[in-house]
């Protein structure tokens, strides 16, 4: 938890300190660990973790063929296809492709997958735009964060479902992280169990500028509503785009047949939503700060 912090402390540099290192510096010295290769595993029930060290990616296996949550960086969407062949699954049966936000490094494979299998994305209404034009909000010129644009075939609001075979999705609309940041919940069997789990959009500051020139209009209320949103939720599997978020490579240590799985740990969400409100007061208080002119 202290390195993720360390790293969006790192990343708030770039929206509130003109001496920051750069956008392009800064992806340099985390790629190696974006990029590094993870082997793939079951997480939990018809769930699977198929991402990289840094960035996650997830396989949910269906009775009509699979679907994908998010990608990764583009130069891994060859290593994302491997991991899902080495867990004796083919890409050509990716029916649907799942958006939490869009950002270059969770949605840098869409438009490739997309070509290979013809799956339908799903994505929250208010990031379709973004999708579809390949840029960070409030930031569209600045190729360093451009991806590959990629078309949306359908957008989701608050409480939508989507449904693949004997598995459905409901969608909870949590912006601020993005305008359209959305939230995945769905039950997953744990042993004779069941247990609900979230794939967490995001909640953290990173690029954004909340003051002065937002990156987009009422970015502040967005964050704040998701804050409160999210720390109501009953979650017994917090999952999140970064595998810091919930300690996955700890969890995945400890995992042993017979053994209780760890990754099912109630009231993580609300803990972790928690520091980032926090963080995000700090945030808001710094930027703000920042823009007043010097006595």
């Amino acid at each position: 938890m202290r390195r993720l912090a360390a790293a969006l402390c790192a990343l708030t540099l770039f929206a509130t300190d003109a001496q920051a290192q750069t956008i392009k510096d800064f992806l340099a010295a985390v790629m190696q660990k974006w990029t590094a290769p993870f082997e793939p595993f079951q997480l939990i029930g018809n769930i699977y973790y198929v991402g990289t060290e840094g960035i996650a990616v997830y396989v949910i296996k269906t009775s009509q063929g699979l679907i994908l949550m998010d990608t990764a960086m583009p130069q891994s969407t060859g290593m994302i296809k491997d991991n899902i062949a080495k867990l004796g699954f083919k890409v050509a049966d990716i029916k649907m492709i799942l958006n939490t936000h869009a950002h270059l490094d969770h949605t840098g494979g869409f438009a490739e997958i997309k070509k290979e299998t013809g799956a339908q994305l799903v994505a929250g209404e208010r990031d379709k735009p973004l999708l579809e034009g390949g840029y960070y909000p409030g930031d569209e010129k600045n190729e360093v964060l451009a991806f590959p644009p990629v078309k949306v075939d359908r957008v989701v609001k608050e409480g939508d479902k989507v449904t693949l075979g004997d598995t459905t999705l409901t969608a909870h609309a949590t912006p601020g992280h993005s305008p359209g940041c959305t939230s995945w919940q769905m039950t997953a069997k744990d042993g004779r169990e069941d247990r609900e789990v979230l794939f967490f959009c995001s909640g953290t500051v990173a690029l954004n500028r909340l003051v002065g020139r937002p990156t987009y209009p009422g970015i502040v209320d967005d964050y704040r509503a998701t804050f409160a949103k999210a720390k109501a939720m009953k979650i017994d599997v917090l999952l999140g785009p970064h595998p810091e978020v919930y300690g996955m490579q700890a969890k995945r240590a400890q995992m042993k047949d017979g053994a209780p799985n760890p990754f099912v740990k109630p009231g993580e969400l609300a803990t972790y939503v928690t520091g980032l409100s926090e963080d995000f007061d700090k945030q808001l208080a710094k930027q703000t700060a920042a823009l007043q002119p010097a006595k």
